[in-house]
């Protein structure tokens, strides 16, 4: 059976790092902790002698200041590592974790999972093809030397790089190595890391040459694995589940986040809060249990973004200076179709295409494939569409040779309806409201990737009353706009009073409105 050596690297909130050792060596597994240097003898000290009559606790010989960005965190991970493969022969994988992880599975089940697969669970990307470094230094992090930390010593770390770019002070890579990158979140066997030990004692160039790169945490582990261990041996994956916001910050766990975080496809999470003393109470005794039936899914990301992105309908870039000055034209006219569910919106488009002579297209800045004209390349992407809003209607309305123009929008895309009925043009716009009962909701989760098909049926449960609101809500900011030239049309009314929605909002005869009211299976879901 997998028995796992925690490397625990930490640097403050002594309580908390006792209570989570004991925790993790509650079901038979091992630690060995990093208390960094920086921090006070006497919570060192105090950590110890609460942790001093656990066998399966170690810690590291020597004790030093580390730094982000530095080599001093992988040296820190290195001192750990040989404490717990001298103290823990019977240790079968090290786990790389930090003072603000938490196992959301239990011991149970991570040890059947360990089990399972021989290999190691390291993220490793080529460091120079992938595209894992977003912004920022790329080459410079290896190719320069950096003895300095941009952080604490921010005007020596740029004076010392500036002037050996001015030089050319540049130094080549290890020629035997492919440079990788990744998380430094890892699980390596135990034969991964002794011949890691054993590589380093022979190899005193790669380690000078790491010493002196920029926050080599995300490039030493993953380089060496790729170096010595075969690739169909390697999961190219971290089984630490963690989140960024949209400002690269890491997210941070509360009480709140129990049910979030323990259907996540992996067996640890950071950052758990040093606060959510119930949340690390739960995940606590979850470890220490025998549960072994977990449902994992991956759509922890997708759904956190749902749910903190309700609360910043304000945060779109501002227009851009020819967007604020551009006008899809005084004499055109922009027709909205407003509607939740979009294949009931566009039946309808398609039976305005083919009962009527007005242009009609879908939900252009909500997917790509709406079937557009030909626009030069700027209507490639969501994206180009709605930076270019206006100027990509004009050319639409060009396109077609026509002065009428319908296009769908989800009722979320309130910034975009409020931009177009500013426009000089003539903007109307028809709500369809929809009825939505829980098996459509739940299909809206699933392509939303809020849940997947693994989701339990009591997060499902828990989930369809946000999806709800978040539908009523969008629904009542629009009706709360105070836009004009507003139609209603309505799966609940009678034919009468759509058709009456529709000659408003198209102009067409009566005749023609109950034919596209009566459109076939319009609202069949």
């Amino acid at each position: 059976m997998a028995r796992i050596a925690f490397i625990l690297l930490c640097h403050k909130n002594p309580d908390a790092i006792v209570q989570q050792a004991e925790q993790l060596t509650a079901a038979g597994d091992y630690i060995a902790i990093h208390f960094d240097a920086s921090a006070t003898t006497a919570d060192f000290h105090r950590i110890k002698a609460a942790l001093a009559d656990n066998p399966n606790v170690v810690f590291a010989k020597r004790r030093i200041k580390c730094g982000w960005g530095e080599w001093s965190l992988v040296q820190a991970t290195l001192y750990a590592i040989e404490a717990a493969v001298e103290t823990f022969p019977r240790a079968s994988h090290f786990y790389m974790v930090s003072g603000d992880c938490m196992a959301i599975k239990s011991a149970a089940f991570a040890h059947q999972f360990l089990d399972g697969t021989d290999c190691d669970y390291i993220e490793s990307h080529d460091y120079f093809q992938s595209n894992w470094i977003k912004t920022g230094f790329r080459e410079e992090r290896l190719i320069y030397r950096h003895f300095f930390n941009e952080r604490t010593q921010k005007r020596l770390f740029y004076k010392s790089l500036a002037v050996q770019q001015r030089l050319g002070l540049t130094r080549g890579i290890p020629a035997d190595l492919q440079i990788m990158i990744g998380s430094q979140w890892w699980c390596l066997r135990r034969a991964t890391i002794e011949a890691i030990l054993v590589f380093l004692a022979g190899r005193r160039d790669v380690v000078r040459f790491f010493k002196t790169t920029w926050i080599p945490d995300e490039t030493f582990f993953q380089t060496l694995v790729r170096h010595l261990v075969p690739g169909q041996d390697i999961r190219n994956r971290t089984l630490t589940f963690l989140m960024f916001t949209d400002y690269g910050m890491p997210v941070t766990f509360y009480n709140d986040h129990y049910d979030l975080l323990v259907c996540q496809d992996g067996l640890f999470a950071r950052k758990i809060s040093v606060d959510a003393h119930a949340l690390r109470d739960r995940l606590g005794s979850l470890y220490a249990s025998d549960r072994t039936d977990f449902t994992r899914s991956d759509a922890g990301r997708n759904l956190f973004g749902f749910l903190t992105g309700k609360g910043r309908e304000g945060r779109r870039f501002a227009p851009r200076l020819w967007e604020s000055k551009a006008t899809l034209g005084r004499d055109r006219e922009l027709l909205i179709v407003v509607c939740k569910k979009w294949h009931v919106a566009k039946r309808l488009v398609r039976a305005i295409r083919e009962n009527t002579d007005v242009p009609a297209v879908g939900y252009l800045f909500n997917e790509v494939a709406t079937g557009l004209p030909d626009l030069g390349g700027i209507e490639k992407t969501v994206e180009k569409r709605s930076r270019h809003r206006r100027a990509v209607l004009r050319m639409i309305f060009d396109a077609f040779g026509r002065d009428r123009l319908v296009i769908c929008l989800d009722p979320a895309s309130l910034d975009l309806m409020r931009d177009f009925f500013a426009d000089r043009s003539i903007t109307r716009l028809l709500e369809i409201d929809c009825t939505f009962d829980n098996d459509y909701l739940v299909g809206h989760a699933r392509r939303l990737g809020l849940v997947g098909q693994d989701t339990s049926a009591e997060t499902i449960a828990k989930l369809l009353p946000t999806i709800r609101d978040d539908i009523i809500h969008d629904r009542d900011r629009l009706r709360d706009a105070g836009f004009t030239n507003v139609s209603l049309m309505r799966q609940s009314a009678g034919l009468d009073e759509n058709a009456a929605a529709l000659v408003h909002f198209l102009g067409v005869g009566d005749d023609v409105a109950r034919t596209l009211a009566q459109t076939p299976h319009l609202f069949v879901d």
